[in-house]
């Protein structure tokens, strides 16, 4: 069974925005404006100066952490179970002081593990009709990713502070905090790193990575 996020993050996301707004925010400019917008590098249109370690800097100012929610199977509670994770966890994000945003992307699974097995044993049978049903697995499976249609659900908490001197392992703290809540209701979750941030920006504004429902 495909793993997802209990129905309880709907509470968190009542309070939650699009991270893809923090990004994209600008003011609506004259054609002369536009020109020069085009010329802007990347970095500057998502409003990104470094990515480094646990960090996304950007170009106002602020420094922001995420933290990935590791999904669960709802089907694995009852009613009553639900409920009561939903009472604990709502308790326990009660208590945070400052602004979190809860982030829910969608992007197409990797089934380059899977394909990769399969052809493997493509490549040792000796079977003819082995050889064919493992080929016509390849494709129908490759035609999926393609389409779009296999996607998998991904969940992030965004935690950001303005910018200073040292301010990095006060933001870590934070973010370990917001963890120890949902590990409170058995919930997995991790401080992402560099290169996932970079994959989460890609999945935020390019149209190319990300998958809209």
């Amino acid at each position: 069974m495909n793993p997802v996020l209990p129905i309880i993050m709907i509470v968190l996301c009542a309070i939650a925005g699009a991270v893809a707004f923090f990004f994209m925010k600008r003011p609506i400019q004259s054609k002369t404006n536009q020109i020069s917008e085009k010329q802007k590098t990347a970095q500057e249109f998502v409003n990104v100066k470094d990515i480094h370690d646990n960090f996304l800097y950007t170009r106002d100012g602020q420094i922001i952490a995420y933290i990935k929610i590791h999904p669960i199977s709802i089907d694995l509670f009852s009613d009553s179970e639900k409920e009561q994770i939903s009472k604990v966890l709502t308790a326990e994000l009660s208590s945070v002081q400052k602004p979190f945003k809860f982030l829910a992307v969608s992007r197409p699974v990797d089934i380059t593990p899977l394909v990769n097995e399969y052809q493997s044993l493509l490549s040792e049978t000796t079977d003819q009709k082995q050889k064919e049903l493992l080929r016509n697995e390849i494709m129908e499976i490759s035609n999926f990713a393609t389409s779009g249609e296999v996607i998998e659900r991904n969940f992030f908490i965004m935690m950001w502070s303005p910018y200073r001197q040292g301010v990095e392992p006060e933001l870590i703290k934070e973010c370990k905090e917001m963890i120890q809540k949902f590990e409170s209701v058995n919930i997995s979750s991790d401080i992402i790193k560099e290169q996932e941030i970079v994959r989460l920006c890609n999945l935020i504004n390019n149209p190319a990575y990300i998958y809209y429902e």
